[in-house]
């Protein structure tokens, strides 16, 4: 059995689909790791999969352009709105399904636990917010038939509006007041979801992959509508061993400005890239664990936005 297929050999691209896709407002996500087990070759088989997967990023990075910004350099008070940082503890269950060897369904949800400080235009103290809860369900069907070995499939799905919108502040001058749109547990909005990956084989003991997935907001909610969002990854890892398996891929996002009355259009929007090595400890034909670290090589902004320095990303995975 070639490497890349044996369940021995499982690496985790840690998220694409268990981050985030939508642009916070003045807070694009800082975590786009790919997280999609089709593109491993490892869904191949029928049956039943499931993920649990967290995810660490401090957006304490203000920058506008390709640039960080001074705070100190920001008289106060301001005209603009200051942010100060975003702290996410993000946990992501992935339930997949399989009839058989082309077809595949993944079930993910994400619960968010997101603090967030910022000095309002006009205001000289800190504001702050803690939401926590369920964020927005995606439902993700994978076919894997394009070509008689699986290495190449197709993606499409939804996402649906499950997290709320409501969260307010809860501290500082801005207490009670509505936060950021794209800074709630929920867009609003339902998405559309489409992709498609490739894998094989570099060389001797190397392997690697391939994924583009685009995400089209159909909906909005209360004159709120996030951008559309492109996410391409490409990964190589080494499997000359079937327990210890490094990795390394990079991430990609594209995201347009946030659109509706409620949008901060001038603060969204971004392209960003990211670095981001990882290993897989393969416990046994059935369990996995893994860790990833992610760090930024590029990031272009609009507006000012913050951005993280790093993310850790760590998980299990269980084939039933």
């Amino acid at each position: 059995m070639h490497p890349f297929r044996h369940p021995l050999c499982i690496t985790f691209l840690a998220a694409l689909a268990a981050t985030p896709l939508t642009a916070l407002a003045c807070s694009s996500c800082g975590c786009t790791l790919n997280a999609d087990w089709a593109t491993q070759g490892l869904a191949a088989g029928k049956g039943w999969r499931f993920d649990l997967r967290t995810d660490y990023f401090n957006q304490s990075d203000l920058r506008s352009g390709t640039d960080s910004v001074d705070r100190a350099s920001i008289e106060l008070p301001s005209e603009h709105e200051v942010q100060q940082k975003t702290i996410n503890r993000n946990t992501t269950l992935d339930l997949e399904y399989s009839p058989n060897a082309n077809w595949g369904v993944s079930v993910l949800l994400p619960y968010l636990d997101r603090f967030h400080t910022t000095i309002g235009a006009g205001n000289i103290d800190l504001s702050t917010s803690q939401s926590r809860g369920i964020g927005d369900l995606r439902v993700i069907a994978r076919y894997a038939g394009l070509s008689p070995d699986h290495t190449s499939g197709l993606q499409f799905g939804i996402k649906l509006p499950t997290g709320r919108t409501d969260d307010t502040f809860r501290e500082g001058p801005l207490t009670g007041e509505i936060v950021d749109r794209g800074l709630q547990l929920g867009t609003g909005s339902t998405d559309l979801l489409v992709g498609a990956y490739h894998f094989g084989a570099l060389a001797t003991n190397w392997d690697y992959f391939a994924q583009a997935m685009l995400q089209q907001p159909l909906t909005s909610k209360n004159d709120f509508k996030p951008g559309t969002g492109m996410n391409l990854s490409v990964g190589t890892r080494y499997v000359a061993s079937s327990f210890f398996v490094p990795q390394i891929q990079i991430n990609v996002r594209a995201e347009k400005r946030e659109s509706g009355v409620q949008a901060d259009i001038p603060n969204s929007g971004a392209t960003l890239a990211y670095l981001s090595p990882g290993f897989t400890l393969n416990f046994s034909r059935r369990f996995a664990g893994f860790v990833f670290a992610q760090a930024p090589i590029y990031q272009r902004v609009n507006g000012l936005q913050l951005e993280s320095r790093y993310s850790i990303s760590a998980g299990l995975h269980y084939i039933f």
